[in-house]
């Protein structure tokens, strides 16, 4: 019996051509209650990439993916506890914050902002990873 609902898998040989990968991943994870998204970036989910050199946008794509994500597991934006952001620049902090501080107005999840050397692709300038609760009362 699978206590776990995955959506949208996928194989990383797909997501990185020319790459020496062969994962199998999936974009989120339902587990009773609890849903986790993997980290979202300007990639949109059809794979395309948007916003090459613009946090702003790269941030906006994220969090339209993120929002997309939480629905298809049953979730919301205001079901989301837990984010951690990845920057790759210092400079970024404010473009991106304000990007996603737009999404989450009046959600007040706990966060966690880390500057790292960089991200799986070189346009890569940010990411944001999510992990939700579905409250019980809203449980099908």
């Amino acid at each position: 019996m699978t206590t776990h609902t995955r959506i949208r898998a996928f194989n990383t040989k797909d997501m990185y051509p020319g790459k020496a990968l062969d994962n199998d991943l999936c974009m989120a994870v339902r587990a009773g209650n609890r849903v986790f998204l993997r980290g979202q970036t300007g990639f949109d989910l059809d794979g395309q990439f948007h916003g090459v050199g613009d946090p702003t946008a790269q941030a906006r794509m994220a969090m339209q993916c993120v929002q997309t994500l939480l629905e298809e597991a049953g979730s919301k934006l205001e079901h989301i506890c837990k984010t951690t952001i990845y920057i790759t620049d210092r400079a970024y902090r404010e473009a991106v914050y304000t990007e996603i501080g737009k999404w989450l107005k009046g959600v007040y999840p706990c966060s966690t902002g880390l500057i790292v050397n960089g991200l799986a692709l070189p346009e890569m300038v940010m990411e944001i990873d999510v992990e939700a609760i579905i409250p019980e009362e809203e449980l099908p």
